[in-house]
């Protein structure tokens, strides 16, 4: 990497914070160590970040309360969660408030340097050949790049993966595309889990893609979805 990743770590376990963010360091990511969300919150306003690491369960302000403050003030940002819970609601929930990948407690550090490294790849921050995607399909304009979806005057601020699944469905517009292929590009998994949090992003791009009645993104029982518009 030529230039360090900025990370906010946020781990109320002072022992694996320490470690962590060590790690991380020795690894060659510039490192800021939170105790709590609320901490957390404070220290991403005052700085610029290139990635987020939350605990789910912490004092003061739990990881999905900062995870919801964080995607108010930047929509774009990449998150990952850190957790012990392993209840399928509750990685859910973190996926629908746009986590880009979630990690249960106790995980090797290998596995967290890979997946850490492969939503870095997903969001072009590794990739220094930028090749300018933007599509246009119905009213609305997707500057791939920038992970912004336009119609009209609106603008939505897409997460990585919410940008990479519509970067797919664009790239097979009018045309299925398979779950399956889908499930192995973004999330490298085509796990039942992976299967549901899949469906989650789908609902919301549908939210998002609303505007435009010429515009619609429908499922294909068995095979896959299929993004239905007029190129522009």
């Amino acid at each position: 990497m030529d230039e360090k990743i900025n990370v906010l770590l946020a781990e109320d376990d002072r022992n694996l914070g320490s470690i962590l963010k060590s790690y991380l360091e020795a690894k060659g990511f510039r490192t800021t160590l939170c105790e709590n969300g609320k901490v957390a919150l404070e220290a991403f306003k005052k700085d610029e970040y290139n990635f987020c690491i939350f605990d789910v369960m912490m004092p003061v302000m739990d990881g999905f309360t900062l995870a919801k403050e964080i995607r108010k003030l930047d929509k774009k940002v990449p998150l990952l969660f850190l957790t012990a819970k392993t209840m399928q609601e509750d990685k859910l929930e973190g996926f629908e408030l746009g986590a880009d990948d979630y990690i249960t407690k106790p995980f090797s550090m290998e596995e967290l340097l890979l997946r850490l490294k492969a939503i870095l790849r997903r969001s072009n921050m590794e990739d220094s050949k930028h090749v300018n995607h933007v599509y246009k399909f119905g009213k609305y304009i997707f500057d791939y790049d920038h992970q912004h979806l336009s119609i009209g005057k609106k603008q939505e601020k897409l997460t990585s993966k919410e940008a990479e699944l519509l970067r797919l469905l664009c790239d097979h517009l009018n045309e299925v595309l398979d779950r399956t292929v889908a499930l192995n590009k973004i999330w490298y998994d085509d796990s039942y889990f992976n299967a549901r949090s899949m469906d989650v992003y789908i609902t919301k791009l549908r939210k998002f893609l609303k505007d435009d009645p010429n515009v619609e993104l429908i499922n294909v029982h068995g095979v896959g979805f299929k993004l239905v518009a007029p190129q522009s």
